[in-house]
């Protein structure tokens, strides 16, 4: 292993590199990481030093407060290689400051973002080899924080362990999306931590899903907690509905997600001149404008699928089929991201990021 240093990191080189064991034509999401991580320490009161090495397990104290009181936050980013081999980001600012979001809600230590950034940045230097150009291809990003401090006290830890992993990614979904509206089951409720990307969140997600699977449905479209009215999130996405020729979906609240391709979305539609509306949606209206066929599309947002969508959903046991329609505002609005981000188009808003 070679080992080098900058003005505050430390890069520790793997001797080989792995790439070319994986067939990157071929891809399960999530699956396949790339020959190094960054990592860096919360102790004592402060941050240490941080380090980019090989990819590799560590050890953790069986008593790590992770384990016990599921002190664990995370992102999701994507980098992107343009047609030149230059490297770009999407509104890392906005992942960034969601994260700290997340570490204040559950009473973990903000990252600095000279660490997150700095170290976002040499690790994707090390490893770019690994993001590869063209329209489809990105490096999945997943920066994320435990608790690693001892013991079984129902306290905060006082040791975290902040790291970033990378992952060469192609498509998140594939295939045909059946939802089903949740009738009983909730992601949050007002006052919980719905808002932040706590892992314990996705966790609860999945038995109400699984259930959902069971019946042939791929995602649950989840409900308000009090009274189960209100179309809130997609599985892990937001989610938009388009009423006639308007675009509606959930506004933020402490139950659902700040969502960055949601904001991105809403901004490139209204620029588009697509009507968009940020309010509360009712099942209710939903069912009703599938009934006398006003409800054109229903698609999930979100980093890791970036338009997700969907074909139909269940409420109450009556399945309702969306039409097809060509040049939908999904594909439309997908294409015409997806393009900013792989630097094909004119990024007017300023959201890419060249590292």
């Amino acid at each position: 292993m070679s080992t080098t240093h900058t003005n505050k990191i430390d890069i520790i080189k793997a001797p080989t590199s792995k790439i070319n064991e994986v067939d990157f034509e071929n891809l399960s999401f999530g699956s396949v990481f790339t020959d190094h991580l960054f990592e860096c320490d919360f102790k004592n009161g402060e941050w240490q030093k941080p380090i980019i090495k090989p990819y590799a397990p560590f050890l953790l104290d069986p008593s790590a407060r992770v384990f016990h009181y599921g002190q664990a936050i995370f992102e999701g980013m994507k980098a992107y290689k343009d047609d030149e081999d230059a490297v770009w980001l999407f509104r890392p600012d906005e992942n960034y400051k969601r994260f700290n979001n997340s570490a204040v809600r559950m009473a973990m230590p903000e990252v600095p973002e000279d660490i997150f950034m700095d170290g976002l940045n040499q690790l994707l230097q090390v490893d770019e080899a690994w993001i590869k150009k063209g329209k489809g291809n990105t490096l999945y990003i997943r920066p994320f924080m435990i608790a690693t401090g001892k013991g079984v006290i129902a306290n905060p830890s006082d040791d975290y362990k902040f790291m970033i992993i990378l992952s060469p990614a192609k498509s998140y979904y594939s295939g045909e999306v059946k939802v089903l509206i949740a009738e009983h089951f909730s992601r949050a409720a007002n006052g919980g931590i719905g808002a932040a990307k706590a892992a314990g969140n996705y966790a609860a997600q999945f038995y109400p899903t699984s259930l959902a699977n069971k019946e042939g449905f791929q995602q649950v479209i989840w409900t308000d907690d009090a009274t189960h009215t209100k179309l809130e999130e997609a599985g892990t996405m937001n989610v938009f509905f388009r009423i006639n020729d308007t675009l509606y979906t959930a506004p933020t609240s402490e139950r659902i997600l700040d969502g960055i391709t949601r904001k991105s979305l809403i901004d490139m539609a209204k620029k588009e001149g697509i009507a968009v509306e940020v309010r509360p949606v009712l099942v209710s209206e939903l069912v009703e404008a599938s009934k006398n066929g006003t409800l054109k599309e229903i698609f999930g947002a979100g980093t890791a699928a970036v338009v997700n969508p969907i074909i139909g959903f269940s409420y109450q046991d009556v399945y309702y089929e969306l039409p097809k329609i060509e040049n939908s505002y999904a594909s439309q609005l997908k294409d015409k991201l997806t393009n900013i981000q792989h630097k094909l188009a004119e990024d007017t808003f300023g959201w890419t990021v060249k590292v």
